[in-house]
């Protein structure tokens, strides 16, 4: 009798899956001449997305707020000999400018198939250090952004009855991590807003993809904001980011979600070690609550009225003795890779 159940209940689960990824299938499409938006893709990890669509033969527009970095990507991006490429200066912070970075890909290209919204900003330090302006500009960056381009695309890919939405939230959007208050605080915001709009776009053919990864090798250390202990802050960061297993390498993440854009996916998170404290967090959230408290006391402590300043990545990078060096050469070589300095 147990053994019968047993059978029955492993063909049932072969059978849904099988039904899962038949379904899954049909939802699949083909990005070539695809009109592909992409927030931040001046460099890092949109860079990276960025020349995925390109080889894949989309229209590539990239919104980014430094000029001289979006020369560079474009300058990238044009050197692999496929695909349409457009840059526009734009601080999706500021609703006005999204809206005339939309109307100008609307008047080149009369449509926008596929957004993806990858803007961040990071702060890194002790909350004691962290001011009410860190927790506006996170909030700012990665909630009020992503609304304003959803804001302005979804009408359009409404009307088309066809569109694919994919916001970039992060692990921090799962589980609160300690130093990281403004920045978890905001995708937090950015992971529900994504989860609230996908059953209510999905009528009209709108396909919404929340991605929510773990470290990333994309060589962002360097133009991240840095409170309190500042080299001591920057170095445990730019260690985390840089350990293979810990960390995933960002061509891998860009090709997942990618592939989860491509098919629609509803959610994708990336990396096991985000997957373990997603499914750690769910099961026993007091344990893992616990073990943060744990984490705090290992990190560095607030510096007083000096902690308050911010410092870039790149700022602290002499000051450390871990950077450069072995252990961070891949996040390095990412970061020049990837336009990051």
């Amino acid at each position: 009798m147990q053994t019968k159940f047993t059978l029955g209940l492993t063909a049932g689960l072969v059978a849904a899956y099988a039904a899962t990824q038949l379904s899954r299938a049909r939802l699949g499409i083909s990005f070539d001449n695809r009109v592909v938006m992409i927030t931040r893709g001046s460099r890092g990890l949109g860079l990276v997305i960025a020349r995925i669509f390109v080889d894949e033969g989309a229209r590539v527009v990239l919104l980014a707020r430094d000029l001289d970095e979006l020369a560079r990507a474009r300058e990238d991006l044009e050197s692999r000999g496929r695909g349409d490429v457009m840059t526009l200066r734009c601080d999706v912070r500021r609703r006005a400018e999204v809206r005339a970075a939309v109307d100008a890909v609307i008047d080149r290209w009369r449509g926008i198939d596929v957004l993806i919204n990858d803007a961040g900003i990071i702060q890194v330090g002790p909350l004691d250090n962290m001011l009410h302006e860190d927790f506006e500009n996170a909030m700012a960056t990665h909630f009020w952004g992503p609304l304003h381009l959803i804001l302005e695309i979804a009408p359009i890919m409404r009307h088309r009855r066809f569109g694919r939405i994919v916001n970039i939230s992060s692990i921090g959007g799962k589980i609160a991590v300690p130093h990281l208050a403004p920045y978890c605080a905001s995708k937090f915001a950015l992971t529900g807003l994504s989860d609230a709009i996908r059953a209510e776009l999905d009528p009209y053919g709108i396909r919404v993809t929340t991605v929510t990864p773990g470290l990333m090798r994309t060589g962002s250390p360097v133009n991240a904001q840095f409170k309190g202990q500042h080299d001591a802050e920057y170095t445990w960061f730019k260690l985390a980011s840089s350990i293979p297993g810990l960390s995933i390498a960002a061509e891998r993440a860009a090709r997942k979600i990618v592939e989860a854009c491509r098919y629609g996916d509803p959610a994708l998170s990336i990396t096991a070690a985000a997957k373990a404290a997603i499914v750690a967090d769910a099961i026993a959230p007091a344990a893992v609550a616990r073990a943060m408290m744990l984490v705090t006391r290992t990190l560095p402590s607030p510096n007083g009225l000096t902690g308050n300043t911010v410092k870039k990545g790149i700022e602290n990078e002499a000051k450390t003795r871990w950077s450069p060096s072995l252990v961070t050469r891949l996040s390095d070589n990412a970061a020049i890779a990837n336009n990051e300095i």
